[in-house]
């Protein structure tokens, strides 16, 4: 059962960043002159969300 749920974890965080990385593109193309606060801001996010998808895998080895 707790592979299901760390597999739900990994499959949110993938469209998390997934999103985060389109947004990131869009804003490039708009307005390359921000592009390094924007592409700091990206990697903080995308960061959290993975920091998010191993507090996942912690829970499913320990509820295991």
């Amino acid at each position: 059962m707790g592979v299901i749920g760390y597999g739900l974890g990994v499959i949110g965080a993938g469209l998390a960043i997934g999103l985060a990385a389109h947004g990131v593109a869009l804003a490039m193309a708009r307005q390359p002159e921000v592009q390094d606060r924007v592409f700091t801001v990206f990697i903080m996010g995308a960061a959290f969300a993975e920091a998010l998808a191993l507090i996942g895998f912690v829970v499913a080895l320990v509820v295991k």
